[in-house]
């Protein structure tokens, strides 16, 4: 496969990976910045929610096992984050260059932290570089949303 092709697929991934998300009942939010402030919560205050999709596969090589998932959330998510998360198992699939659909376990990370809080920022960016290069990954998909959120 060349350059080009891989390059496709990997957005016909991306594609996937986000219908599938707002398909589960992920919403995207298109507020601004300046909007949030506005936001009236009837319980709990405005709160980021930020869900990161990882992909199972490797572009050579095996799948990622679960036990290489599973260190990589306890070895690099649950310090950023002890706070709390949430993993959901997910399927993606999408219309590969040879017209066959191909598909892929992934995992969803779904994390509520403060609005506009720099070090959860650079903490989810951490996080997304860290999986990308252990497991030769072109990307890990980031959606973000306002949620109001009661404890």
């Amino acid at each position: 496969m060349n350059l080009m092709n891989v390059r496709r697929l990997h957005s016909l991934r991306i594609v996937a990976l986000a219908c599938a998300a707002l398909l589960s009942g992920c919403a995207v939010n298109a507020e601004s910045p300046q909007n949030e402030k506005a936001i009236a919560c009837d319980a709990g205050n405005p709160m980021a929610e930020t869900t990161l999709y990882f992909g199972l596969s490797r572009p050579h090589g095996p799948d990622i096992t679960l036990g290489e998932w599973q260190k990589f959330v306890d070895q690099e998510v649950t310090p950023r984050f002890r706070n709390g998360l949430t993993v959901f198992k997910a399927q993606g699939q999408w219309l590969g260059n040879d017209g066959k659909v191909a598909k892929e376990g992934s995992r969803a990370l779904m994390l509520i932290h403060p609005l506009h809080d720099e070090t959860s920022n650079k903490s989810i960016e951490e996080l997304r570089s860290i999986y990308k290069k252990t497991f030769a990954q072109e990307s890990v998909m980031r959606i973000e949303t306002t949620k109001c959120v009661s404890f």
